[in-house]
């Protein structure tokens, strides 16, 4: 019996399925988004064949530890959960010119200098731009090979018979594949480019690193599926146009998702960045009003960085109130707990808060500081260039203790801090307080404004 083709559409957004068009995605409410994707019907005169399959008792299954390896990158290797797992398969995202190939290709160098063979398709680039590249890296050895191909069925071809124990796919929307419908990049051909190389990953045992576009809101593009077949997928992030970069995990079957890990970018390729707290304080000025150094926590590694604050009365009806990188309404909440709970009038002044260094803080323990940072802004009185504060803070006016209070105070001692502001309620968690360090406890906001501005 023939097969019968069926259509069904896509959303190229969200990757809803639909099985007739529509104008507008029922999901992601996104206009003219919907793709036609024909697939071939299946042959119901075929009779399942009934699986030997068994469940068993977790008891039963064999304790081992995955096989890993090192990038000899200690950034990469913390957001992978000690390195790369042997088999895994694994997506990393970013904006064009961020330095998602410069990355792969350095890590592909470690690993090859350590023995292994590395196999780096590009669908992208010609062989001799990876290779000017390259020279700007370092010297690479022979283990490293270049494979310039889009024809996902020759590329599989070959992994399987070069056995690589690092493959490199630089991307995954610009291979084509005889399985998937449509133009290359489009959502059947990604998803069904994928499916294989996922199953060449554990039949193989190769370790397959897949290089994904993403869209203007910042995610993968693709169906959303993509990131679910994967056993890993990592986000590069930073603006492209500073020194450095981070790069995160928002989905680790190996490890954990809360550790990030720190790059600057220079003309030989990536740097590491041992010291992040360093690195966000350099250029810090000394005795300016609106500056408080705050502490956040990412995954088990504290991050010291500045909280900018400007206040200046506004000179139309309406305020204005600009917060980069921290959440906008975030600080409108601060704002409006300042004004209540500590009588200053900061309805009729402009405020632009600013986290020095680019970075993105989501994290409540920063309220203290930028409490501090507003009030000082306003009342123009600099606080002391060895302060630290942090500490979440309540409507009321209160101050809640946060995570790991002991590792911040720790991290910033490293740095050269003396005085700390944090939650009372935290201060008697921490022991072995570091010489030279006071500790001031407070309970809400204007306890800790009289003390320090």
């Amino acid at each position: 019996m023939a097969k019968k083709e069926t259509s069904v559409f896509f959303c190229s957004n969200c990757g809803y399925e639909s099985p007739r068009w529509v104008g507008v995605c029922p999901a992601c409410h996104e206009w003219n988004t919907m793709t036609e994707v024909v697939s071939g019907g299946k042959d119901r005169s075929r009779r399942k064949e009934i699986s030997e399959a068994r469940p068993i008792a977790l008891s039963e299954i064999s304790s081992f530890s995955e096989k890993r390896i090192s990038t000899d990158m200690a950034e990469l290797n913390r957001v992978l959960g000690g390195g790369i797992v042997e088999g895994s398969l694994i997506l990393i995202g970013g904006d064009p010119g961020i330095g998602k190939s410069t990355l792969l290709l350095q890590t592909a160098r470690n690993i090859s200098s350590d023995g292994k063979q590395v196999i780096y398709v590009s669908g992208e680039e010609s062989a001799h731009q990876i290779s000017l590249r390259a020279k700007r890296i370092g010297d690479f050895s022979d283990n490293m090979r270049i494979l310039t191909e889009t024809d996902l069925d020759a590329i599989v071809e070959i992994l399987r018979r070069e056995k690589p124990a690092v493959a490199v796919i630089d991307s995954i929307q610009t291979m084509v594949n005889e399985d998937g419908s449509g133009a290359a990049g489009s959502i059947s051909q990604v998803r069904a480019s994928t499916a294989k190389l996922m199953q060449l990953a554990k039949s193989e045992n190769i370790a397959v690193f897949i290089v994904g576009h993403v869209t203007k809101e910042g995610t993968v593009a693709g169906p959303r599926v993509l990131e679910h077949m994967v056993d890993c997928v990592l986000y590069f992030e930073g603006d492209r146009h500073a020194s450095y970069r981070i790069i995160r995990a928002v989905k680790n079957r190996f490890g954990s998702t809360d550790e990030i890990g720190v790059f600057e970018m220079k003309s030989q390729g990536l740097n590491e960045v041992s010291n992040p707290s360093e690195f966000m304080l350099e250029g810090r000025p000394k005795g300016s009003s609106g500056s408080v150094i705050a502490c956040t926590i990412e995954g088990s590694r504290p991050i010291l960085f500045e909280i900018q604050a400007l206040t200046t009365r506004s000179s139309f009806g309406m305020p204005r109130r600009t917060a980069v990188g921290m959440d906008y309404n975030r600080v409108n909440l601060i704002m409006a707990v300042i004004e209540k709970r500590m009588g200053l009038s900061m309805a009729d002044f402009d405020a632009y808060v600013n986290i020095a260094g680019g970075l993105r803080i989501s994290e409540p323990s920063c309220d203290l500081g930028l409490v501090i940072a507003l009030v000082s802004s306003f009342k123009n009185r600099p606080v002391a260039d060895d302060l630290m504060a942090f500490g979440e803070v309540g409507l009321s006016g209160e101050v809640r203790s946060v995570s790991m209070p002991g590792k911040r105070v720790y991290e910033a001692a490293k740095m050269g801090v003396r005085t700390i502001v944090l939650p009372e309620s935290a201060v008697g968690s921490i022991e072995n307080v570091p010489d030279g360090v006071e500790l001031v406890g407070v309970r809400g906001i204007r306890e800790a404004c009289d003390k320090v501005v």
